[in-house]
Order: structure tokens, then C-alpha cells, then sequence
């Protein structure tokens, strides 16, 4: 009894039916899906782009796939009988064809969403390489994708749980498809999980696709029987050597102009950071302890530990039996008040804000301080038209150090969402943007709060804002 269906039709009602060959196709492109989408996860992106993208650049891998093969197979038949390219159902798709228009599509969408290409094509084309390892066993179920005539005893031993379905009229092919989609499952594995942790640069994984794929197929091809051809070569065999060929001149960095770095988008934590409103908060909160009778609270050690984290944080630690929210409207009563003559730019601050603008990088604020709040000292600081779009408290659902925040400013603004530098002065600010993925500066005022900054691993840090500007300019860009 054979593990495998005996007939290519997987389902069948009334005059219609599924073939096994594209149900084996749509299985493995939804797992390439899936494991893409986890990898967006990973690098933050809204939760629908993948959605949105794997219905289109599957239809278009079709449309691609299949006018590959009627160009190759028998353009003067398709060409005079047009409607006949839509009988898909009928068989003749060419995987170069479709991996070639889906290539040319996530280019165009790329640019359309503002993503980079490079990113892009290192999150899905590995993932790849798994759907061409389960669709070629669509080949194995209707006979095809083999090799030459071979003896019967070629299928003795591990072989040999192929070999029913290998006869084919009564001979013995070898099992190509069964080779490639080995070696398919094997360049997946040596790309994510070698190469990608040692990846140099963004688009090494994307290259080493195309030249893990293009000589598998290469050798592949020299011993298929059904190839299609072109002025009496193998096209996939040509096809696979220009992508070997364009793989390499990636992998080593030929085409990198064609990529160029893009700029940073630029985020700041907004108190402490920009803005010195130490005075402010620690007034704010005194009055707010002594209408409450609660002086005793305000220590030293009070003092320094409300400078960073949430008003909800701080009142629900310290008056847990009160509604916080009634707590917060009273702070910012007197903080609107205290913050008129009390709030300042921090040093540097206004230099760095407007040499960023000068040279035209997206700037934003995101901040646990309400948005009401920020948009009063800017106009209170006169930095309005510097400090970019913000995201306060109120407008996300959770507090850094989750990336809400981040991600809330980047997708509003359709800003590069690859290549984010996030700047704050506590630790807190450094954990959401690691969480995000950003490349993370610490800007400390005092000594002291150097070392918290390098415990919560900042990737740059200073004490001089104005030296942020020569950080975002030699910012290595990710992978």
C-alpha cells in the first residue's frame, strides 16, 4: 500500500476538482507565509502587511509562473489560442518564471510602502526555499519533474518508498523532483540557521538564495528529461546561472549602490532627554503630596525615582487605595502651571533638533507624558516646528518599555520603519527601543545615570546632544 495519493485529484465535486499539485503548491507557500510573518513580528511590522502582500505576490507568482512556461513550452500554440493560458488546471507553471514576478511585485511594493526591499526579501526568500521543497512533491504526484530511465533495483533500499509511484508505464525515472526538494530543505536550513546568524549585511540572506537556488537547479536540470528550452538550451539552466551570477555580485557587494542607505528615522523620550523638566515634576509632585497629606514621601530618594517613570506608575505605587486617574488630573493641574517657568531645553537640545531638520530626517517624540502636555512645552519652548509629530501616554495602551509607542509614530507617519534611532535618558527608554528593533543612543545629564544606560544596553550614549548628529551620521544600518 502506497503512503501517496494514486491520483492527481485531490478533491472532486460534481464538474470541478482540486488537484493535488496545487494543493501541495498553496501548502507550501502558506508555511513560507507563516514563517515570514513571524519574522516580521520579529522586526515589528504592522501585523497585516504580510497579509496584505502574500495574496498578491502569490497571484502574481502565478500569472508569472504560468506565462514563463506557455512562452517556453509553446508560445506559437499560446500565442494563437490566448484563452488556453487560463487552463492553469490543465498543468505548465515554471517556478522562474513566478519567483521572477514575484520579485519584480515585492520591488514595487516595497517602494510603495515605504519598506526596504533588501529587508523584505531576507525575512521571506529563505522561507522559500521550504515552499519549492513541498511543491515539488505536486511534481512527484503527477508523474513529472524526473530524470532519464533507471533499472528497477536503482529504488532498492531508501529509495524504495518511491518507487511505485516512479513507474511510469511500465519504466523506472529518476527521482529529480525528490533531489531537488532534499537540497531545497537543506539550503532553508544553511541560510537561517549558519548563515543568518553571522549575516554582515542586509540582502547576504537574499543572495545566498539565489546562489544556494540557482546551482541546485542547475544540476537539477542536467538530468531532467522535461525541461523546457530556448534556442535548444535549457532555460532553467540559463536562468539559474544568472542567478548564481547576480547572487554573487550581491553577496559581495556589486549592487549595493543600487540600495543605498537610507536615512533614520529619528525618536526621542522627550522628559530628561529634550527637554529639562526636572523642576517642574518634582513641584508638581510635592503640591500633589501635600494636598494629600503625604509629605513625608518626598525624600531624596522620592525625588529621583519619579523622574522617568509613568504618573500612573508612580501614584498606583505610592497610593494604591486611590483612583490614580483623580491623582494625575490634580499633578497636571499644577505641572501645566509649574512647567511655564520652570521647563527648559536641555543643553544642545535646539542645535541638535535643528541641524535634523537642516539635513531632513524624520524626527518625532514619544513620550510617557500625556500629548496635551508635550504640545504645551513645545509651545512653550518655541520647538514646534522642530520636534516633529508626537506620541504621548495617551495614545497608546502600554507604557514603555513595549514599542507600542514607537511603532504608533512610525506607521502613522508611513516613516522608514527599518532604520529607527530611538534616544532616551533612562533605561526604561532603552528596553522599548531594543524591543522595537531601533538602534538605541542613551543621553545622560549626569554621570551617574551612565552606567544604567550601559547595563540596559544602549548602543551609542553620550552626555552631549549635540554630539548625537555625528551618531545618526556614521549609524550603521541593520540587518
Amino acid at each position: 500500500m502506497s503512503f501517496f495519493p494514486t491520483d492527481k485529484t485531490f478533491l472532486k465535486i460534481g464538474p470541478f476538482s482540486i488537484q493535488w499539485y496545487a494543493v501541495l503548491i498553496l501548502s507550501g507557500a502558506y508555511l513560507a507565509y507563516r514563517l515570514s510573518q513571524r519574522n516580521a513580528r520579529r522586526s515589528h511590522y504592522p501585523s497585516d502587511i504580510l497579509g496584505d502582500y502574500f495574496v498578491y505576490v502569490l497571484w502574481c507568482g502565478i500569472i508569472g509562473a504560468r506565462l514563463w512556461y506557455c512562452v517556453f513550452y509553446d508560445f506559437n500554440y499560446y500565442f494563437s489560442n490566448p484563452l488556453n493560458i487560463l487552463k492553469v488546471y490543465e498543468g505548465g507553471l515554471a517556478i522562474h518564471g513566478g519567483l521572477i514576478a514575484g520579485v519584480l511585485f515585492t520591488l514595487w511594493y516595497c517602494k510603495r510602502k515605504n519598506l526596504s526591499f533588501l529587508k523584505m526579501a531576507d525575512m521571506i526568500m529563505p522561507n522559500v526555499l521550504l515552499a519549492q521543497a513541498i511543491g515539488r512533491w505536486g511534481n512527484f504526484v503527477n508523474q513529472e519533474a524526473h530524470g532519464g530511465v533507471v533499472d528497477a533495483s536503482y529504488y532498492d533500499g531508501i529509495l524504495s518508498f518511491l518507487k511505485e509511484r516512479m513507474c511510469i508505464d511500465g519504466v523506472y525515472y529518476e527521482p529529480m523532483f525528490f533531489y531537488e526538494s532534499i537540497l531545497c530543505i537543506l539550503g532553508f536550513c544553511l541560510i537561517t540557521f549558519l548563515l543568518k546568524p553571522r549575516q554582515n549585511k542586509r540582502g547576504d540572506l537574499f543572495w545566498a538564495y539565489l546562489m544556494w537556488y540557482g546551482l541546485i537547479r542547475f544540476f537539477i536540470e542536467m538530468k531532467r528529461t522535461d525541461a523546457l528550452m530556448i534556442f535548444g538550451l535549457k532555460t532553467a539552466q540559463l536562468t539559474s546561472l544568472a542567478g548564481i551570477a547576480i547572487g554573487v555580485c550581491g553577496y559581495i557587494g556589486l549592487f549595493d549602490r543600487f540600495f543605498p542607505k537610507r536615512k533614520p528615522t529619528i525618536l526621542f523620550d522627550f522628559d530628561g532627554t529634550l527637554v529639562d523638566t526636572k523642576r517642574a515634576i518634582r513641584d508638581s509632585y510635592e503640591q500633589v503630596l501635600i494636598n494629600n497629606g503625604r509629605q513625608d514621601l518626598y525624600t531624596e530618594e522620592f525625588k529621583n525615582e519619579i523622574i522617568g517613570p509613568s504618573l500612573q506608575h508612580i501614584f498606583k505605587k505610592y497610593f494604591p487605595e486611590r483612583d490614580s486617574e483623580e491623582l494625575i488630573a490634580e499633578y497636571r493641574k499644577y505641572n501645566d502651571e509649574f512647567l511655564k517657568t520652570e521647563a527648559d531645553l536641555m543643553p544642545g537640545g535646539r542645535e541638535l533638533l535643528e541641524a535634523l531638520k537642516k539635513d531632513g530626517y524624520n524626527v518625532g517624540i514619544v513620550s510617557v507624558r500625556a500629548h496635551r502636555s508635550i504640545k504645551l512645552i513645545n509651545e512653550i519652548l518655541k520647538i514646534g516646528d522642530l520636534s516633529g509629530d508626537q506620541i504621548g501616554c495617551d495614545e497608546v495602551k502600554k507604557m514603555k518599555p513595549d514599542p507600542e509607542g514607537i511603532i504608533t509614530i512610525v506607521n502613522r507617519n508611513n516613516w522608514n520603519r527599518d532604520e529607527v534611532i530611538y534616544v532616551g535618558d533612562s533605561d526604561s527608554d532603552i528596553h522599548a527601543g531594543k524591543n522595537y528593533g531601533a538602534y538605541t543612543v542613551g543621553y545622560f545629564d549626569l554621570p551617574v545615570r551612565r552606567q544604567r544606560l550601559l547595563d540596559a544596553g544602549a548602543d551609542a550614549y553620550t552626555g552631549d546632544l549635540t554630539e548625537i548628529i555625528e551618531i545618526v551620521k556614521s549609524y550603521p544600518q541593520q540587518v
